[in-house]
């Protein structure tokens, strides 16, 4: 058996091997001279724990450990002059210094934590070399030093080499040492040390025999050199860009001298910082690129979380990567280059391929913790049919170790019945790249003829290799691909979630009504500044930043950013508004001194909604009416008049007057704490629980039916969720079987009861924390808006509110970027089990043939599913690497829909919009424009069918006077787009993301993502 040469192996490793973790000694704190070695003497032994770690307490602690080594004439009876002597270290450490005879010789951190140090190029008996290492303990977790080895090299053949080769050869050819074993020459190492020369001639004929027997037989691994660099993680943006011109500049030092040296890195956001900041070193890597030995992989802006953003947000990231690319180095990014993001929504394929890239490539899956993800290469498949090669590729972060290579490669043949496999050597994280003893290592190994050929690639050269070989073999899948891990990021920091959500409605709206104020009243079009706010928002969207997976400092900046992106955003909205309402024919005045009102809808579809108007003195008396003079219901909350915008129509505006009217009712307040808490209007009667603030019963006059079971809906249930080492990123799967007690019931009081809209508030206490919810239901609506403040003290907790039915299905379909995904409720596999905890960007549903209830929000993703329940998190209280995270006033609004038929039938996307995207009022602005008669409403862009969903609607990137618009379908239906309003005479074309044109027309296939470009017959005849 082949396991009869391991002790073969490792008693030639030893030879050359020897661990010295033990050997050192250690001061802590602060030491005088730590690096004179006479102090050294008064150091103590270190201990080593029961993992074999020389360990040390969190929270910054300082370490000094030393070792004065003095070179035998042998190690193990085999003689060591004339080799090189490296020292191969692996810490876990918030930094490292490693000294050589007082000289910092190596710096290092938590990323860069492993590697062999040279400590003599040619070592002789008897030479001192005097070794200090300082180390700093992780804030969050106890440091260790957790490997210490010495190793003898020689440029020729050394038993260590072998004993690698031993390694590789059983990884590809087992079979013939199990028939062949007796027949190998075994070095005798009783010859050593008297007759070293013999024991050296029996281990070259090993070697040549290993070498003749095995030669060329195990296909290539090519090399691509990388370093993963997080934007942001555990430390703050302004440190990125220090890493990447350190990393940046260590590759071009490295390519002089290692020509054959192929790198390949991400993100044009770095790109971009790096030619504003350090235009030299741009054009270094320019060059490189011109040489074809730096790949420019960045196929969008920055590495995003890619579960939580809209589609819209996904079309920037490829849009803005691209052109930057195309821009600055004259070529597309054909490969999405994302090893680290926390999993991906089923729509990405069709995204990446109208962006004009042909291959995805992650290694993320390699974490899942419940099932192996099957393949390594594969098409993957969009709901449209679209696919995309995909690569499963190997971990990121590694160095050159033959024994690991040679593994990775035989699985990687086994898996695909490909030859050819890609290895990727350099630090990662905090940055780094390939090494210069990575690159030694490299070539040597190059020069063994029984190792894999080794040979540098970039990714897309690669890739293009491998599709030349795909057959009809190749596996297809056709689903998300969902990370069994980091299931905790839905949800961990709200308030980046609420601020990603909130600018991408409003830069939606800001581009819609800019576009439309350009072509209408010929304003510039604020292009710059859009992209500008873009740009911050995309680069917010990082893996790390996003999922609140960061340190305080990145999550402020973050925040800053996000507001000052914000009131651009809004200003260019409501600027454009204006100017839009404006240009509306005048109406005259049915009172003196009324004050004019809009109501707008960003949305496309017609709907009525309660507004409340500010009023320019609450002391008087005010009412609402139409343009004919007839009043509208109104309803008097908290200084501001309520009103129903009634039939308001898409992209459009209901014009009304406001005015006083000291018959008017004032404010309808009404604390009724004996009134029975229950909310209720033509649709539906919702019960809520005098002891509890649960909803004790939600009734569908409509269905006549029942829709809660007796455990009853909005039930708040906290967890303890602890012991996750990925303390922000992982909920802790066993958190179920660690309930804490149900919150308190402090009060409840009816905050309005009119016509229009009844509101119960429900006040709760769940430890040191205050949950302030208000019970909405509006006159006509199916939906029960809960709108939530919550004071959060909690730490390691996990909220849910959990919705209780009466009715079982066994499908919950939730919303995804440019889709809608079905998941199942009772799992039949365990990779279907691991799905314990799911993305979801605006709603989920549970429906019968019959009706269906969807739980919608406006900032929240994290949800659970049973067959007769639905959950969503609400918060959690992570210590690291945050201490404080989330603490504090969260808002968030959610809501029940109820509704007929399935989510499609019931419009559950078109509520869950209406959630996110409210009415907008505006007040005091002056229509003056044409002479038109007036209406009571105006419409200035329709798109039909409903079922279609806007995206975007903004000015072309490449083309003057010419506009975007991208829609998609999300009800998995073909359907054929006709447009109204502003745009019913202009001309379009099929274009991908890129605006290049495509071929296609109106119609647009079930899930497709569908842009065009629009132009007006003037502008196309002057073309």
């Amino acid at each position: 058996m082949t396991d009869a040469l391991q002790p073969l192996q490792d008693q030639l490793q030893s030879l050359c091997r020897l661990d010295v973790l033990n050997q050192w000694r250690q001061a802590h704190g602060s030491i005088s001279e730590p690096l004179n070695p006479q102090t050294w003497l008064n150091w103590q032994p270190v201990t080593l724990n029961e993992r074999g770690h020389i360990p040390w307490r969190r929270g910054k602690e300082e370490l000094w450990l030393s070792q004065t080594l003095v070179i035998p004439k042998s190690i193990n009876g085999f003689d060591v002059s004339r080799f090189r002597l490296y020292l191969s270290l692996r810490w876990w450490a918030d930094f490292a210094q490693l000294y050589l005879n007082g000289i910092l010789h190596r710096t290092g951190d938590l990323f860069d934590c492993f590697g062999r140090i040279l400590l003599d190029e040619s070592v002789q008996p008897g030479q001192t070399l005097h070794v200090a290492l300082y180390l700093v303990s992780p804030s969050h977790d106890d440091g260790a030093l957790v490997t210490s080895d010495l190793i003898y090299e020689n440029e020729h053949l050394d038993p260590g080499f072998v004993a690698d080769e031993l390694a590789v050869c059983r990884q590809f050819c087992s079979g013939f040492f199990n028939k062949k074993l007796n027949t190998l020459v075994i070095p005798n190492f009783e010859l050593l040390p008297q007759k070293q020369e013999q024991f050296l001639e029996e281990l070259q004929q090993l070697h040549e025999q290993l070498n003749d027997v095995f030669s060329s037989t195990q296909g290539t691994l090519y090399l691509m050199g990388h370093a993963h660099l997080d934007m942001a993680w555990l430390w703050e943006i302004s440190e990125t860009w220090t890493a990447a011109q350190r990393t940046f500049k260590s590759v071009l030092n490295l390519q002089t001298q290692f020509p054959e040296l192929v790198f390949s890195h991400s993100s044009a956001a770095l790109y971009d910082w790096i030619e504003c900041h350090r235009p030299d070193l741009f054009a270094s890597i320019k060059t490189q690129v011109e040489r074809g030995v730096w790949e420019v992989a960045a196929g969008l802006w920055v590495e995003p979380e890619l579960n939580l953003i809209s589609g819209e947000s996904i079309v920037r990231q490829i849009l803005y990567g691209q052109q930057y690319v195309l821009e600055k180095f004259g070529q597309p990014v054909r490969v999405a280059w994302l090893p680290d993001s926390f999993g991906f929504c089923w729509q990405l394929p069709q995204l990446l391929k109208q962006g004009g890239i042909d291959y995805f490539v992650t290694q993320k899956l390699r974490w899942n913790d419940t099932t192996e993800f099957p393949y390594d290469l594969f098409w993957w498949e969009s709901p449209d049919g679209t696919r995309i090669l995909s690569l499963m590729s190997a971990p990121i972060g590694q160095g050159i170790e033959p024994q690991q290579m040679a593994s990775y490669l035989k699985s990687w043949q086994d898996k695909t019945g490909l030859s050819d496999g890609l290895w990727l050597p350099g630090v990662g994280d905090h940055g780094g790249g390939p090494t210069r003893d990575m690159l030694e290592v490299a070539r040597r190994w190059q020069g063994s003829s029984l190792f894999p050929k080794l040979a540098f690639s970039s990714a897309t050269d690669y890739l293009d290799r491998l599709q030349g070989q795909v057959d009809a073999t190749c596996p297809v899948w056709r689903d998300e691909l969902y990370l069994q891990f980091h299931r905790g990021c839905y949800t961990t920091e709200g308030d980046r979630k609420r601020a990603n959500r909130e600018g991408e409605r409003c830069l939606y709206q800001a581009e819609v009504f800019a576009s439309l104020a350009t072509i209408t009243a010929e304003v510039p079009y604020p292009g710059e500044s859009l992209e500008k706010v873009w740009k911050d928002l995309l680069f917010n969207q990082f893996h790390d930043i996003l999922p609140g997976s960061t340190i305080p400092e990145v999550l402020a900046e973050a925040n800053r950013v996000s507001a000052a992106g914000l009131a651009t955003a809004k200003a260019i909205r409501d600027g454009a508004i204006m100017t839009l309402l404006q240009g509306l024919p005048a109406s005259t005045p049915p009172y003196p001194e009324a004050i004019p009102v809009y109501v707008v809808n960003a949305l496309t579809w017609s709907r009525s909604q309660v507004v409340s108007l500010p009023l320019p003195n609450s002391d008087r008396r005010w009412r609402v009416c139409n343009l004919c003079g007839e009043p509208v219901p109104s309803q008097r909350f908290q200084g501001e008049l309520q009103i129903l915008a009634e039939a308001v129509p898409g992209v459009g505006c209901a014009r009304y007057w406001l005015y006083i009217d000291e018959e008017a009712p004032q404010d309808n307040l009404s604390y009724h704490t004996t009134r029975a808490p229950v909310l209720e209007n033509a649709n539906l009667r919702a019960t809520i629980d005098a002891e509890t603030g649960n909803i004790q019963q939600i009734f569908d006059k409509r269905n006549q039916q029942e829709l809660l079971n007796s455990q009853g809906g909005n039930q708040l249930q906290a967890f303890r969720d602890q012991g996750q080492y990925w303390d922000a990123w992982n909920i802790d799967p066993n958190y179920e079987q660690y309930p804490l007690n149900p919150p308190e019931l402090e009060c409840f009081d009816f905050l309005e009861s009119g016509n229009l809209r009844q509101r119960l508030r429900v006040v709760r206490r769940l430890g040191e924390s205050r949950i302030c919810q208000d019970y909405i239901l509006d006159k006509d609506a199916s939906v029960l808006v809960i709108e939530t403040e919550i004071d959060w003290q909690e730490r390691q907790v996990l909220l849910k509110t959990a919705f209780n039915f009466a009715f079982n299905t066994d499908i919950a379909n939730y919303d995804m970027a440019c889709g809608t995904i079905a998941r199942p409720t009772q799992p039949q596999t365990p990779a279907e089990a691991a799905k314990w905890e799911v993305p979801a960007l605006q709603w989920a549903d549970l429906s019968t043939r019959d009706f269906g209830v969807s739980l919608l929000q406006n900032c929240k993703h994290g949800y659970d599913a049973k067959p007769n329940q639905l959950r969503l998190t609400l918060l959690r209280g992570c210590q690291w690497p945050n201490p404080e995270s989330d603490r504090g006033i969260h808002h968030m609004t959610y809501a029940i829909s109820v509704h007929p038929g399935d989510w499609k039938t019931g419009k559950t996307d078109h509520r869950a919009d209406e959630l996110n995207q409210p009415l907008r009022v505006y007040t005091n602005i002056t229509a003056s424009g044409g002479d038109r008669p007036p209406s009571q409403s105006h419409q200035w862009l329709s798109v039909a069918p409903d079922s279609l969903k806007l995206m975007a609607l903004k000015a072309s990137d490449r083309y003057p006077n010419q506009w975007i618009l991208r829609v998609h379908d999300r009800h998995g239906e073909a359907q054929q787009l006709a447009l109204g309003g502003v745009f019913t005479e202009m001309t379009r074309t099929r274009v991908n993301l890129l605006d290049e044109t495509q071929v296609g027309n109106e119609t647009i296939a079930p899930w497709q993502i569908a842009s065009f470009r629009l132009q007006s017959q003037q502008n196309l005849t002057g073309q």
